[in-house]
């Protein structure tokens, strides 16, 4: 049996569609195609405010995930997510006179259900990827953003402090594809649970230093804060809870190639709060077996590098044209279920001059479980005496799972742009026991 996903603010959402394919209004009017936001310039009000500086947005990303076949249990069904995200940026050298100087605070709220949840991962151990990543971090409100950042010596020196999360500006990365194997910052997917991606904040420092107009380094410090992902703290501001400090440093290089934009970063997070082994006890014997409380370290490390480059572009169109990138990390074998990520793929923007904005990407990824964390749940099974997948209480032993996905963006508006997908996913986390997936998505990015 099919069921249809349980889609919030369906009315709006095809007023909306239906609204982009008859534009013959101006780009100030509301539903016109080619302005920024679906509610227009608000009868040049908008505009004046920008000027001003005041930029107010309010965003909708939803997602739709089903499972076409295989997975844990192959009882076919939908499941959709979404996120609303209200956001203000003040430029206070335009309204105070503060030189280079802004603003930011964002609220965002999630809402729904996962696909992977349930119905592709096995639950008795969860998944690595998400088929839908804008689902997580709780059904709930949050602060997101609460920033100010200010540049000194002509810009060459840049701080920002205030609430906000790692991935908003170490190992950052696009968000267009569905599967969260290739969306954002891959550190804090992996790193277990000390890296908060958005929408989760926490207090934080991040000065950069730009070299030249293509090289820059930076240096950030974290509140490692367990309790900002409870769903409700999403707006605590206190340090209660604290348990140290995650400390990022970058190197990003922004060269033109054959004078088409490329990033290239490369970075290292450390941790100084305590975090427990996978396998050991503090006698240096396996735990599963002893039953003796897991020791700690007093320390968590990692590393990443990642690459974007577009390689070709029509001549006139610098804009289409094929991008490639590539994203690993590498994590503290010790402390971390996983010790290594790959991932690698390809945009292609502009395909058919008929369709100039859409948009196609493909990409692949590979999730690599640590032996120490393999070993540990053998030996957990061991120790309880069971050696059968089926039993209840079994834990299944992760491996490697593999992610695909291919989308095609359909750019209907500036303000709208929807991407159907497909994703593969081989041994969903990293069980060998459970079928392959084949998942139909969509992808829904609008700005009102």
């Amino acid at each position: 049996m099919f069921l249809l996903p349980n889609i919030r603010y369906t009315g709006t959402a095809l007023i909306a569609l239906a609204a982009c394919f008859s534009s013959t209004t101006s780009a100030s009017e509301m539903f016109a195609s080619d302005s920024p936001w679906m509610l227009g310039d608000w009868g040049g009000t908008r505009s004046e405010l920008l000027e001003k500086g005041y930029d107010f947005t309010l965003g909708y990303t939803g997602e739709m995930g089903s499972n076409l076949h295989g997975g844990y249990d192959h009882d076919r069904t939908a499941r959709y997510s979404d996120q609303f995200t209200f956001g203000s940026h003040l430029d206070l050298e335009k309204i105070l006179g503060w030189q280079d100087t802004e603003l930011q605070l964002t609220i965002t709220e999630r809402h729904g259900d996962n696909i992977s949840n349930d119905r592709i991962n096995d639950p008795r151990v969860g998944g690595f990827t998400s088929a839908q990543e804008v689902w997580g971090r709780g059904e709930t409100w949050r602060l997101t953003q609460m920033w100010i950042r200010q540049k000194y010596f002509d810009g060459a020196l840049d701080v920002k402090f205030g609430r906000f999360g790692e991935g908003e500006d170490f190992n950052s990365f696009p968000c267009d594809f569905q599967n969260l194997a290739f969306c954002g910052s891959q550190v804090g997917n992996w790193v277990g649970g000390i890296w908060y991606n958005w929408p989760v904040s926490q207090w934080a420092l991040r000065v950069r230093y730009n070299i030249n107009d293509s090289l820059y380094a930076q240096v950030g410090v974290f509140e490692q804060n367990p309790s900002n992902l409870e769903s409700g703290n999403g707006f605590k501001l206190s340090g209660s809870g604290t348990q140290g400090a995650v400390m990022p440093i970058e190197l990003v290089w922004s060269p033109r190639v054959n004078g088409l934009k490329g990033e290239y970063r490369a970075g290292y997070y450390y941790s100084n709060a305590k975090a427990q082994d996978v396998l050991k006890d503090s006698n240096g014997q396996p735990a599963a077996i002893s039953g003796a409380t897991y020791r700690s370290s007093s320390s968590k490390h990692g590393l990443w590098i990642g690459a974007q480059q577009q390689v070709t572009s029509l001549a006139t169109d610098q804009s289409r044209g094929l991008s490639l990138f590539a994203n690993a990390t590498m994590h503290d074998k010790k402390t971390n279920a996983i010790d290594n990520y790959v991932q690698a793929g390809l945009v292609y923007k502009g395909p058919f001059d008929a369709r100039a904005k859409d948009d196609i990407g493909f990409a692949l990824a590979r999730v690599h479980v640590n032996p120490a964390y393999r070993k540990n749940a053998r030996l957990a099974n061991q120790a309880a005496g069971l050696d059968d997948y089926d039993n209840p209480g079994f834990l299944p032993v992760q491996d490697t799972e593999y992610s695909a996905e291919l989308y095609y963006g359909i750019h209907l508006a500036d303000w709208l742009t929807v991407r159907p997908n497909l994703q593969y996913i081989r041994h969903p986390g990293g069980v060998s026991q459970v079928d392959d997936a084949l998942i139909g998505g969509l992808k829904i990015q609008s700005t009102f």
